[in-house]
């Protein structure tokens, strides 16, 4: 482990994502529970100080796991693969749906996080949930370019509505195999979801 005095600069990106890594891994294993500066500098292999040299310390260690948790739709989701068939907003937003379904299923990292921050209620917790609110919501506007929502028709309550169904189905599958009556195990129930929410986006967008 190099001092923190002298460590090489050409080592900070490296030194910098490996405590983003680190710090994920462990808040998706324990939660906020055991979350601190010497449990990310342990698992990360480096000195605590260069928590505070790099992130500025736990907030902004915090702040930053919340824009990587968004920055994964951008790396998982590839709308530009179908946005040439994209005539309305109701194709946009369909086809954005069904890569967050598939996107957040194939992601148990991301998955065991986002249940952490919904079960839990602190500074940190809210903390992360509106960083990453704020990223996804940048990243939405970002994927949406010049296409415009109907008029009369909230768009972002109606977006924020399906994305956090979806989020809860994946979760509650993950976890339970079922929610509410509704069996959530097999390739056939996840396609059965994945058909209910297109019609229930064409039914907000026609």
């Amino acid at each position: 482990m190099n001092d923190v005095a002298t460590a090489p600069i050409r080592d900070r990106g490296a030194t910098s994502a490996r405590i983003l890594k680190a710090a994920i891994e462990l808040l998706a294993e324990e939660g906020f529970q055991n979350f601190g500066v010497n449990a990310v500098a342990r698992r990360a292999g480096c000195d605590k100080q260069l928590i505070y040299r790099y992130y500025g310390g736990m907030d902004g260690l915090v702040e930053a796991i919340g824009v990587d948790l968004a920055r994964w739709l951008e790396e998982k989701m590839p709308l530009e693969a179908g946005q040439g068939f994209m005539l309305t907003y109701g194709d946009l937003v369909e086809h954005m749906m069904m890569l967050f379904l598939r996107a957040l299923r194939d992601d148990p990292l991301t998955r065991r996080i986002i249940a952490w921050e919904v079960s839990e209620n602190s500074p940190q917790v809210r903390q992360l949930s509106e960083a990453r609110s704020r990223a996804l919501g940048v990243w939405m506007e970002k994927v949406r370019g010049k296409m415009p929502p109907p008029k009369g028709i909230d768009h972002l309550a109606i977006n924020a509505l399906l994305l956090a169904s979806i989020q809860h189905v994946v979760l509650a599958g993950s976890s339970a195999g079922r929610f509410a009556g509704l069996e959530l195990a097999t390739p056939k129930d996840w396609d059965r979801v994945a058909q209910t929410v297109k019609k229930l986006v064409r039914g907000v967008y026609p």
